[in-house]
């Protein structure tokens, strides 16, 4: 992120400012992850926002997993999280952080609080909190066990860090105002018992702090300058800043807002698509067709088309919903400008040149890609077999269509013309082989008799093809908002999201494609080789053109 190449967003005017006034010595960020799922597009936005500004003004970036909520949390959750900052260019400062290094002194704070009045212990059902608690047109009620000494609390407490209560019959909540409109103020839980193993701390803790509670005091040990949130902890700032204020906390760290990435045609609920990996609608968080930073690095975008759309889509404090065409022309305008060119037929046909010798091979040559001479050129064998494209070939066609007809003439891209001669059927009708010419001397020129070809077709030579399988994929949601309003999100999937194609031939050169590299089929699409295949697969990254119209290239 530069202030030099784009307009500056708010977030860089209030830490300029900072800087500049003495305020701000050194700025130091966070990106604080619950590890109970993976990273998705969403996620992006943050990562970019928190690490870029620490770059742009020198200061430093911490990872933090606020691995408050044991139960929905795992270490393969904490691996994937590390593995996709990485992948998407950035560094943390120093060792990841965890919330549960801090539990002792959280603890020893929450004890604080007690002991000042600010805190208790309460022994209300969950029920009957919720009934207490009231709602926007209520306000609530304290609860009978607001006013206990604080000897009887902090002695309650210390028989739930110790597992002498059971779940659910006591909580620790902060005293502040029961009829406040802010229902975060409404004396909000800072400790609940749970009898679960924690994948950092084992069976050492009974009790474990809230989100809201572990936050803004977990900045506060790491000294972080400038606490940068998405939108929807806007009504938690208050509470985040009177539990600042009532700590002895050795920094006080600034919360500030701003809008998240919301994709069209997108979840990013980590709860729903949690629900689509366990119920089998994905092969896991890293399926393709998934929104997760995973998902898309195997489908084959790159991180710098991530974070080119998080660019795009800029830093503002309203709440918008990007188009999913833009990153979808963020990939496709990189892999245009540098996705080496190949040929692959998807749903091959055989095409036979009749006029062409048996035991003759020729080796013809084309651009890896056709504005970059830096790229060079790849060899490719040529003989009289050769396999095309089904929908390359009609026995009978109108002027519009533009590829083989018997009678007519193509180029093979950078081979032969040729014209077709009959098409050879099985006895149920089926097209199996087409018989063909090639028209001599015409690689690389026109023919000598002035009967042009009238398009270009590719293909691939059958004795030496790469046999493969390819993946296509579409949007997984056929809604533009799914689940909103009281629609339910896994009635509007696409039953056409993911189409598999066996069968398909590649040129040999493809036999040792590298994961991770994007390759252009030509007339085709972007390509990239399947990261958890043992066999040749390729999954499609994106088609050559933006079919909603919306996004060219």
């Amino acid at each position: 992120m530069s202030s030099t190449d784009k307009p500056t967003n708010f977030l860089q005017n209030i830490i300029s400012e900072d800087v500049q006034s003495g305020k701000t010595k050194q700025l130091v960020t966070r990106f604080p992850p619950e590890p109970n799922g993976y990273l998705h597009i969403g996620h992006a936005k943050s990562i970019c926002l928190n690490f870029g500004l620490a770059q742009e003004f020198g200061g430093t970036c911490n990872l933090r997993f606020d691995d408050t909520n044991p139960e929905k949390e795992s270490q393969e959750y904490v691996d994937a999280i590390q593995k996709d900052i990485a992948w998407l260019g950035f560094e943390w400062n120093g060792e990841a952080k965890f919330a549960s290094n801090y539990f002792g002194q959280l603890f020893e704070w929450a004890q604080h609080l007690v002991r000042e009045g600010k805190a208790y212990v309460c022994e209300l059902s969950a029920e009957e909190s919720r009934e207490y608690r009231g709602d926007f047109t209520r306000p609530g009620k304290n609860s009978p066990y607001r006013d206990r000494p604080a000897e009887e609390s902090l002695d309650l407490l210390d028989k739930m860090k110790d597992g002498e209560l059971a779940e659910g019959s006591a909580s620790l909540r902060a005293k502040i105002d029961m009829s406040s409109g802010n229902m975060n103020l409404r004396d909000p839980v800072l400790y609940r018992i749970r009898h679960v193993s924690h994948h950092n701390t084992g069976d050492t803790w009974k009790i474990y702090p809230t989100y809201d509670f572990a936050h803004g005091q977990e900045d506060s040990i790491e000294g972080v300058t400038h606490s940068i949130c998405t939108l929807e902890f806007q009504d938690h700032k208050p509470l985040y800043e009177w539990l600042l204020e009532s700590m002895p906390v050795p920094s006080q760290p600034r919360q500030y807002e701003f809008a998240r990435l919301n994709l069209n045609y997108t979840i990013t609920s980590k709860r729903k698509l949690k629900a689509l990996v366990d119920s089998g609608v994905v092969d896991g968080w890293d399926d393709p067709r998934m929104p997760t930073i995973a998902g898309l690095r195997r489908r084959g975008y790159t991180a710098k088309a991530i974070r080119r759309l998080c660019d795009m889509a800029g830093v503002t404090r309203s709440d918008s919903v990007v188009d999913l065409g833009m990153l979808e022309f963020a990939i496709r305008d990189e892999l245009d400008k540098n996705a080496p060119r190949s040929m692959c037929v998807l749903r091959p046909l055989k095409l036979v040149l009749t006029n062409y010798p048996e035991d003759k091979t020729e080796v013809m040559t084309g651009p890896y890609h056709p504005q970059r001479d830096d790229m060079g050129f790849r060899e490719m064998p040529f003989s009289r077999e050769l396999w095309i494209e089904q929908e390359d070939f009609r026995e009978e066609a109108n002027k519009k269509f533009k590829r083989l007809v018997i009678g007519k003439r193509v180029r093979l891209r950078n081979a032969y013309i040729i014209e077709a001669d009959a098409a050879v059927k099985d006895a149920a009708g089926n097209i199996t082989e087409v018989h063909a010419r090639i028209i001599e001397n015409t690689v690389g020129n026109d023919p000598e008799d002035g009967i042009r070809a009238k398009g270009v077709i590719h293909w691939v030579d059958a004795p030496s093809a790469v046999s493969c399988a390819i993946n296509l994929f579409d949007r997984l949601f056929t809604h533009e908002s799914p689940g909103s309003g009281d629609e339910d999100f896994m009635e509007q999937l696409n039953p056409d999201s993911l189409v598999e194609l066996k069968g398909c031939y590649s040129e040999a050169s493809l036999a040792k494609a590298e994961i991770g590299k994007g390759f252009q089929f030509e007339r085709q699409g972007y390509f990239t080789r399947d990261s958890r295949s043992e066999d040749l697969v390729f999954n499609q990254t994106i088609g050559l053109r933006d079919s909603q119209g919306k996004f060219n290239s």
